[in-house]
């Protein structure tokens, strides 16, 4: 793995205020994406590296923008930082680091910019959140904000040349499906207490529960709660089973990264499924020694890719 700064040499970032905004977006990416980080850094071509890095930081700035305060102040918080971001992209000088990395990303890769709009416009159902009543309300949330943010990462990815756009867009969408579902349940005890959860009302009213019961939980509360944790298990498999086309998708050189990414969310979602109803006392933890054999293993194979 080279050194940031010979990464960003090799990529052609030589300016310096350039680099220090990259490097900005590198130490906070680390710092809240640490396994993440570490993934890009051993197992993508380098000369994706500030890149992907850039993307992940604007869409965690996004986030923490709206993600806090009245649904007004979330969506003015929106609206300014979009208006922002696209003056950014037009060639006006952006006082933000984090900006400034990402216009200079769009300029080194023409694709990104459409999938920016994208996910600007879809960030309000983010602001809207309040949790889903259906099921239907939660495919409409991952087409409009899961999908148009993971799609700034992956479009930055090489692929096969005879990949067809609409075929990759389709698996990008099942596994993002997929790994959106596994947060939802993962951070199941953590959004009950700030009473929303990422299940579907319905779903919870099926076996009596409820986000009050979910905060309150009792043995029944638990094994009511694994009952429908099993269903929600079964939910996820297709796509997460489809998504794992993505990796025959991508090129040589990214392949591993993909191929890393899929085995991890089987391993949440088996670690999720042992938890079951044990879910509302805290998130799963996958084991560790599988984890690291994932990034071992797909890091070998980088290896011989180079």
């Amino acid at each position: 793995m080279p050194t940031w700064t010979r990464t960003l040499r090799e990529t052609g970032v030589t300016d310096p205020e350039l680099r220090a905004a990259y490097g900005q977006q590198r130490r906070l990416v680390r710092r809240f994406r640490t396994a993440e980080y570490l993934t890009v850094r051993l197992l993508l071509p380098a000369r994706l590296h500030p890149s992907v890095v850039a993307a992940v930081a604007f869409m965690h700035e996004t986030d923490e923008r709206i993600d806090t305060g009245t649904r007004e102040a979330r969506g003015a918080a929106l609206e300014s930082w979009a208006t922002a971001t696209r003056a950014a992209l037009d060639g006006a000088t952006a006082t933000d680091a984090t900006l400034r990395a990402l216009a200079d990303t769009a300029t080194r890769h023409p694709q990104l910019p459409r999938h920016i709009e994208t996910f600007l416009r879809g960030a309000r159902h983010e602001v809207d959140y309040t949790g889903f009543d259906t099921e239907e309300e939660l495919q409409s949330y991952v087409d409009g904000y899961s999908l148009p943010a993971f799609m700034l990462l992956t479009c930055l990815l090489d692929r096969e040349e005879s990949v067809e756009d609409e075929e990759f867009v389709r698996r990008c969408r099942d596994l993002i499906e997929a790994m959106q579902r596994i947060d939802f349940l993962d951070d199941l005890a953590e959004d009950a207490a700030h009473g929303q959860v990422g299940i579907p009302g319905k779903d919870l009213e099926h076996h009596g529960l409820s986000v009050e019961t979910l905060r309150n939980p009792t043995e029944s509360v638990r094994a009511r709660l694994g009952q429908l944790m099993a269903e929600q298990v079964e939910l996820t498999r297709p796509p997460l089973s489809a998504s794992k086309r993505l990796a025959d998708l991508a090129s040589p050189g990214t392949r591993p990264f993909v191929a890393a990414l899929l085995e991890v969310q089987e391993l949440r979602l088996r670690a999720i499924g042992r938890k079951g109803g044990g879910l509302v006392d805290g998130a799963a933890r996958p084991s560790v020694p599988a984890m690291l054999g994932v990034l071992a293993r797909q890091y070998r194979v980088a290896r011989r890719t180079r």
